[in-house]
């Protein structure tokens, strides 16, 4: 094998060219122990922002990125070698609960999830940040105790250890302080490097598309889908990608506590739950499962999922993934009990007659953040107390005196803040007006 010579890696992508698999190996392991400078990582990252990667680049740096570190194998943990191992990864979304009501009924269906989330990013919720609000959930499981739950209640979510992808780590890192972040081939390497440590058999990706998602155009969004499905499938794990509305707040709470508060209602009682949540949690669960062959095809998978849920299958997984992870046994009964919401409780009055015809979904998630629910440094903590319930949606009609939602806050002053942001985020209208589909196209392998 030649020397390895990192600038002459960037001298080829600079130029256009395409980089061998084994130099883009030798790469990525100088970035995870040292041996490839800052500048020789951010100078590579320019060349790709500028000159792209092919599809077998792509699945070559994520692949390298996964090998990093730990890559979970399930059969050293006693599972057959076809067993339906599935995940699922949303680009970011506001008020996106559905990991946690989705993980369960795959599970409840014949699924294994073994669902490694992530904290919230700028304006958008984190699943991991949403289940720390239940006190003793632990999200840091040895390997062998996520192994033991995914097995035996057939979902884990838990977050992301330090040995999981760390040459991303590193890359991100420069990445965000060079203006190559929205390279989509190092989008693409960075989530499903992480997403394939996990050893899935299969994955479905969650693209959303609006203003309050980071793909804010069907076109970019569209990009990132595809070329997401192409790589992952050119790295062996099959992948279908549904590109989904960003264009509200999805389901009717925004926040930590009060999210997890909304996934206990809907697995309890599904039949009031809302309707685009609900269509989306069924899509991602059916591909899940038709994906992964625990379900024959998509819509046998489908109405499988539906029948979980109903039954309160879903439910009771759920709940023992809680108690498995060491929360509280009786959450399901009294979540009021283990997770109190902030003292100050005011309604979001518009003071405006009409239907909601629009929101700035980006504006709302921001508001969230400001309360304290989402951070503004990384190393800060969140209160997993404070948030929105009770939201309106697009077309939902409203009178002068009644309430877009309730805001949950620690002060006064904080809650009249987050009440004069979503006043100015929702835009009423005289005029009815019909809502498109919340799944706006599906991307196959």
């Amino acid at each position: 094998m030649s020397q390895f010579i990192p600038q002459e890696i960037i001298r080829i992508k600079r130029d256009g060219g395409t980089i061998a698999s084994d130099d883009i190996v030798r790469f990525v392991s100088g970035i995870t122990d040292g041996s490839v400078t800052d500048a020789q990582v951010s100078a590579l990252a320019m060349a790709i922002f500028f000159n792209g990667m092919s599809p077998d680049e792509g699945a070559a740096l994520t692949l390298a990125m996964r090998d990093s570190g730990d890559v979970m194998n399930w059969q050293d943990f006693g599972f057959d070698a076809d067993a339906p191992i599935v995940d699922k990864h949303s680009t970011g979304g506001v008020g996106d609960k559905v990991s946690l009501m989705l993980a369960p009924i795959v599970a409840a269906c014949g699924g294994f999830v073994p669902m490694i989330s992530g904290r919230g990013l700028g304006h958008t919720g984190g699943t991991l940040d949403k289940l720390e609000s239940i006190p003793g959930y632990d999200a840091y499981p040895d390997n062998q105790r996520f192994a033991d739950i995914v097995r035996d209640i057939g979902c884990s979510i838990i977050g992301q250890t330090g040995n999981l992808a760390p040459a991303d780590k590193r890359f991100y890192g420069i990445r965000d302080v060079t203006a190559t972040v929205e390279s989509v081939p190092l989008i693409t390497a960075s989530i499903l490097s992480k997403k394939l440590s996990a050893g899935l058999g299969a994955l479905v990706m969650d693209v959303k598309c609006g203003n309050g998602a980071f793909m804010d155009s069907d076109e970019k969004a569209e990009e990132l889908a595809r070329n997401i499905v192409r790589v992952a499938n050119a790295a062996g794990t099959p992948t279908t990608a549904l590109l989904t509305d960003m264009n509200q707040v999805l389901g009717r709470t925004a926040g930590n506590a009060v999210e997890v508060f909304e996934t206990i209602d809907f697995l309890k009682n599904p039949a009031s739950a809302d309707q685009r949540l609900m269509d989306v949690t069924l899509d991602l669960a059916a591909h899940m499962l038709a994906l992964s062959k625990a379900q024959p095809d998509v819509a046998a998978a489908r109405a499988k999922a539906k029948e979980a849920l109903d039954s309160g299958k879903a439910a009771d997984v759920f709940a023992r993934m809680v108690v498995a992870q060491g929360g509280p046994a009786d959450l399901m009964e009294n979540p009021e009990t283990h997770m109190p919401l902030a003292p100050v409780v005011k309604p979001v009055v518009l003071e405006k007659t009409g239907y909601v015809a629009d929101m700035d979904t980006r504006a709302i998630g921001m508001a969230v953040v400001a309360l304290g629910g989402g951070r503004t440094n990384p190393a800060h903590d969140v209160d997993h107390s404070v948030g929105f319930t009770e939201m309106c949606q697009r077309g939902d009609r409203l009178a002068a005196d009644q309430p877009f939602a309730m805001v949950y806050a620690r002060s006064e002053e904080a809650a009249d803040a987050a009440i004069a942001s979503v006043r100015a985020a929702v835009m009423l209208s005289e005029d009815a007006l019909t809502v498109s589909s919340i799944v706006n196209k599906i991307i196959g392998g």
